[in-house]
C-alpha cells in the first residue's frame, strides 16, 4: 500500500523506516547513516515495498547501504534483502538456517499477496553472542537475546544515542507474536532490554516510542502465562481459552488472533517443554499451518495481511 511508509530521524544518524498498519506482515525496518557509510536494519516482505525501501534510503542518504542486519529470520524482515545487491548482511547463525529451511513458505499463507519475484539471499556473515558494527562514527551492537519471538532474534542498540531497534521481540500498538519463540524467553530478553536504559525504542511493527512500548509487550505476554496457567490446570485448550479470553487492556491491539499461537506456545512451556534450540523447520511450519485455520475460526474470517 503506497504512501504508507514513513522515514523519521529518532536519533543523531539513526532513522526509522515505519510502514503502517503494522499488522501481519507489514514491519519496520532502521537506517543508519554516519561519515558516507549507510547500514540498514532489516528489509520488508514484497518486492514493491522493497523497492520503495531502497529508493527511500537512496533519496535520504545518497548512498547504498553497504550492510543489512536481519533482526531474525521471518520473511517480512529479509524477503527484500535482494534488492540490496551492493550490501553484505549480517544476522545471528541461526537466522542463516532458519532462512534457508523455511524457504518462502510465508507466502502460501497468504497466496493472494502481491510478492513479486523474491530471491532469497541468507546472511553472509553471522555471529553467535554479539556483534560490533560501525558505521562511519556510529557504533551498533547488535545482541542475541536468547529465544524470544523466535530463536534467533538480534537487537540492534545504538548506545550513544540510546535508541533500541527491537526486532520482533518488542511490539508497538499490536498484538506480540511468539509461537516459533518462547512466551517466558519474551519476557526474560525484555528484562534484559529495559536493562539498556533506552530513550528511544523502534518496534518490530508499529509507532516508534519510549521505554512504555516494553512494559506494554510484557504486560500481555505475562497475561497468556496466567491464562495458559488456569487454562492448562482445568483441561482446557489454547483455542478454547482464547475463544473464552476477555481482551481488557488488550482489545485495541492489532491482530488479536494471535492469542491462539501465542497460547499454544504458552500451554507448551507450562508442560515444561524444552525450548531454545534450532527449530525442525518442517514441522514448526506444518503447526504453523494447523495454528493458522483455529486463527481463522478465532477471527470469524479470513486472517488479513496487508503486505
Amino acid at each position: 500500500m503506497n504512501g504508507t511508509e514513513s522515514l523519521t530521524e529518532v536519533g543523531d544518524g539513526v532513522l526509522a523506516y515505519v510502514q503502517r498498519d503494522g499488522g501481519w506482515c507489514v514491519n519496520n525496518a532502521g537506517v543508519l547513516v554516519s561519515g558516507g557509510s549507510v547500514a540498514l536494519i532489516d528489509t520488508v516482505a514484497t518486492e514493491a515495498r522493497a523497492r520503495r525501501l531502497r529508493e527511500r534510503v537512496l533519496a535520504a542518504t545518497h548512498a547504498t547501504p553497504f550492510a543489512v542486519i536481519n533482526t531474525h529470520s521471518h520473511g517480512d524482515h529479509t524477503f527484500g534483502n535482494f534488492v540490496f545487491p551492493e550490501a553484505t548482511m549480517y544476522a545471528h547463525h541461526q537466522t542463516r538456517a532458519e532462512m534457508r529451511a523455511a524457504g518462502l513458505h510465508l507466502t502460501e499463507l497468504w497466496p493472494d499477496v502481491e510478492w513479486g519475484d523474491i530471491t532469497l539471499v541468507p546472511p553472509a556473515v553471522t555471529y553467535a553472542g554479539g556483534l560490533t558494527l560501525h558505521v562511519g562514527d556510529l557504533r551498533a551492537e547488535l545482541i542475541h537475546m536468547g529465544v524470544a519471538h523466535s530463536t534467533n532474534d538480534t537487537v540492534v542498540w545504538l548506545p550513544e544515542q540510546r535508541v533500541l531497534f527491537t526486532g520482533d521481540i518488542v511490539m508497538a500498538g499490536v498484538t506480540p507474536f511468539c509461537p516459533l519463540g518462547s512466551v517466558a524467553g519474551s519476557i526474560a530478553a525484555i528484562q534484559r532490554l529495559r536493562d539498556l536504559a533506552p530513550l528511544t525504542v523502534v518496534a518490530g511493527h508499529g509507532l516508534v516510542g519510549g521505554p512504555e512500548v516494553l512494559d506494554g509487550t510484557e504486560r500481555y505476554l505475562r497475561w497468556v502465562q496466567d491464562l495458559a496457567r488456569a487454562g492448562s490446570a482445568a483441561g482446557s485448550t489454547p483455542a478454547a481459552v482464547a475463544r473464552d479470553a476477555d481482551l481488557g487492556e488488550f482489545a485495541e491491539l492489532r491482530d488479536p488472533e494471535r492469542l491462539v499461537p501465542n497460547l499454544h506456545r504458552a500451554f507448551a512451556e507450562e508442560r515444561d517443554a524444552a525450548h531454545g534450540g534450532a527449530l525442525d523447520m518442517t514441522a514448526a511450519m506444518a503447526e504453523m499451518s494447523v495454528v493458522f485455520r483455529e486463527m481463522v475460526e478465532y477471527r470469524g474470517g479470513p486472517v488479513v495481511c496487508h503486505a
